[in-house]
C-alpha cells in the first residue's frame, strides 16, 4: 500500500548544451553551477520538449541539435520546506550555434567552459560525473573534445 505522506519523485530534464567544444554552465541562486534544465510540465510531449522549453524559458537559446543516441538520468534529494524531496533529473545532449545567453531570473550568471573547465566549475560529483560520459561519448562519434 502507497504512504499518502509519502512525497513523489519529482521529475526534471535537461541539456547537457554543447557549443563546438564548450559547454554552458548556469549559476543556481544559491551558488552551485550546473546544465540548463526544469520540471516536466503537463502539456509537455516529451522529455525532449521539456528540456527544450526549459533551455529557451532559462538562456533564450532555441536552435538545438538533440543526439539521440545519448541519455543519462541522475537522482537525489533536496530540501522544500524542511520535507526532503526525492528528484530524478534525465539528461540529454545536445548542440547549438547560438552562444549568446538571455538569463531568467532563476539564474545568476553564466559561462562558456571547455570540457576540463566545465568538469572543474560544475558543484556536485554526479554532474562531473555525467560531463565525462557526454565527453566519452562525442568522442566515440569522432568528436574532438
Amino acid at each position: 500500500m502507497d504512504d499518502p505522506f509519502a512525497d513523489s519523485m519529482e521529475t526534471s530534464c535537461g541539456f547537457v548544451l554543447v557549443n563546438y567544444d564548450s559547454v554552458l554552465l548556469l549559476q543556481y541562486p544559491r551558488g552551485h553551477w550546473s546544465f540548463p534544465k526544469g520540471h516536466v510540465e503537463p502539456g509537455d510531449a516529451n522529455h525532449h520538449i521539456t528540456a527544450s522549453r526549459e533551455l529557451i524559458e532559462e538562456t533564450g537559446i532555441a536552435e538545438v541539435a538533440i543526439d539521440d543516441s545519448w541519455m543519462s538520468r541522475t537522482e537525489y534529494t533536496f530540501q522544500r520546506k524542511g520535507r526532503k524531496i526525492p528528484k530524478q533529473v534525465y539528461w540529454y545532449l545536445a548542440e547549438t550555434r547560438e552562444l549568446d545567453v538571455t538569463l531568467s531570473k532563476e539564474h545568476t550568471n553564466y559561462l562558456w567552459l571547455d570540457f576540463d573547465g566545465a568538469e572543474a566549475q560544475l558543484t556536485f560529483d554526479q554532474e562531473k560525473n555525467l560531463l565525462r560520459s557526454a565527453r566519452d561519448h562525442l568522442r566515440s562519434i569522432g568528436r574532438a573534445v
